[in-house]
């Protein structure tokens, strides 16, 4: 096998002009399906990783006054970090489930438009 011919032919297509305007906004609108979904559990998800660490934090004593009271508070604070983090993943496939219903009618019909131009 030539790596050579591969790579080469990688770059032409790459700079081969496209007329698929069609396949372009079918990306787009995958993207946007996805793309509400990406976005909250990535701020979630930061969020929640924070909100642990300052609980963690203020349980080993790190920050605040070094009292019981905040060790108790820094454990409580560190469990609803747990917690945040531990729904993330189920309200990520919550919210893609339902982008990909808002957008599955305009994908299909994209889609089969595509696959009957190409045959």
């Amino acid at each position: 096998m030539n790596t050579d011919k591969i790579y080469a032919e990688a770059i032409a297509n790459e700079y081969a002009p496209k007329d698929t305007s069609k396949v372009v906004a079918l990306k787009k609108l995958d993207r946007k399906a996805k793309s509400r979904a990406n976005i909250f559990t990535y701020t979630f998800g930061v969020i929640m990783t924070l909100v642990f660490g300052v609980g963690m934090c203020l349980a080993m004593k790190v920050i605040g006054d070094g009292s019981s009271f905040m060790m108790i508070f820094g454990i409580i604070v560190g469990v609803i970090g747990i917690v945040g983090i531990s729904i993330n993943y189920p309200i990520y496939k919550k919210l893609l489930e339902n982008g990909k219903k808002q957008y599955a009618f305009e994908i299909m019909q994209l889609a089969k438009e595509i696959s009957e131009e190409a045959e």
